[in-house]
């Protein structure tokens, strides 16, 4: 029987109808526009952002290169956020704004200074959002001599090429997985462990995104459960092998 053109047009406007409403959907789950400040740090070449409280270490060689910031307290919830990705432009501070937008990765935490006023060097006191970017990144919406500047932000879904990345440190016994290069959400929540002669195992939080787990994997094919804060899990089987030694890094599935 032959579809009429009038059936096929109105499938097609059902079909990009439901796109529309599932691509607004998901990007309502990140949340709107909201105001905050940002400074910078670090450094012209961003030397000054390695290692950092999320645990990334070398952030050339993990991936996440200048495009970064360190987050205040209001944001960084005790490194929950680590990986998360945010959209910055600077928000109408003249001379000193530059048009355009930029996303930055969280890969540190930037502290308190109690010694000083939240509106005069403490910029990073709760309650208030701040992001402290890698220089490079800040000289993408400001100019360098604004030193501080009003910007307006949203959480936004992290582009990543390849599988999520797990890094096996520690030693038998305290095994202390870096798990990077998260798609998605970008955080990391929740983390399962499961050997090939072990069940599943719930690991815990050491740091950042450094996940721990006190069993014996030694000798074992090991495989990962990683859920992230949009309540996406993903499950890589048998990433690493049984004969795996601590300070290798393996590639799983990703979001």
């Amino acid at each position: 029987m032959a579809i009429s053109k009038s059936s096929l047009s109105n499938s097609l406007l059902l079909f990009l109808s439901s796109l529309f409403i599932l691509s607004k959907q998901s990007l309502a789950d990140y949340g709107g526009w909201q105001s905050a400040h940002a400074t910078f740090y670090g450094g012209g070449d961003a030397s000054g952002t390695m290692g950092g409280a999320c645990g990334y270490g070398n952030l050339y060689s993990q991936g996440y290169g200048t495009n970064t910031a360190a987050l205040s307290t209001a944001l960084f919830n005790d490194g929950a956020s680590c990986g998360s990705c945010y959209e910055l432009k600077c928000d109408n501070d003249q001379p000193w704004c530059l048009p355009g937008s930029i996303i930055v990765t969280a890969t540190n935490y930037c502290p308190p200074n109690y010694a000083l006023a939240s509106d005069n060097g403490g910029w990073c006191n709760p309650p208030r959002p701040h992001f402290d970017m890698a220089e490079p990144a800040f000289l993408q919406i400001a100019q360098y001599r604004a030193g501080i500047v009003p910007v307006a932000f949203r959480r936004v879904p992290c582009m990543k090429k390849g599988g999520i990345r797990f890094t096996i440190n520690g030693h038998s016994y305290f095994n202390l997985v870096l798990i990077t290069n998260v798609a998605g959400a970008g955080d990391v929540h929740a983390v399962s462990i499961k050997g090939s002669n072990t069940a599943w195992q719930t690991m815990s939080r050491n740091w950042g995104q450094n996940w721990q787990s006190n069993s014996l994997l030694d000798g074992q094919c090991l495989s990962f459960q990683t859920s992230a804060s949009d309540g996406r899990t993903v499950t890589s089987f048998n990433v690493a092998p049984a004969g795996w030694q601590f300070g290798q890094t393996f590639e799983g599935s990703q979001f």
